[in-house]
């Protein structure tokens, strides 16, 4: 069973994030990532494909705020709440 709970920001933005990650892998020379049990791989490996996967966002959005895109990419942007003391989630 998975423990992972994260959701996209963006509805709909799963599969292409999915993609993006199995491009990702190809590109780096990992072959059929999408039908790999990623329990058996080595975290470095899997870290490599989540580390360029935000790599390749953060250029994304760098290239849409410097193209004027500011609030599209603020308003999809999804800001944290801060915890206060005491308060548990």
């Amino acid at each position: 069973m998975s423990r992972n709970r994260n959701q996209p920001v963006t509805p709909g933005a799963k599969s292409a994030l999915n993609n993006m990650k199995f491009e990702i892998a190809n590109e780096l020379g990992i072959n059929d990532y999408a039908n790999m049990d990623k329990g058996s791989l080595p975290s470095r490996v899997n870290g490599y494909v989540g580390g360029n996967m935000t790599k390749k966002l953060v250029a994304f959005a760098e290239q849409a705020l410097q193209n004027g895109a500011t609030p599209q990419v603020v308003q999809s942007a999804q800001l944290e709440t801060p915890q206060t003391q005491g308060q548990s989630q």
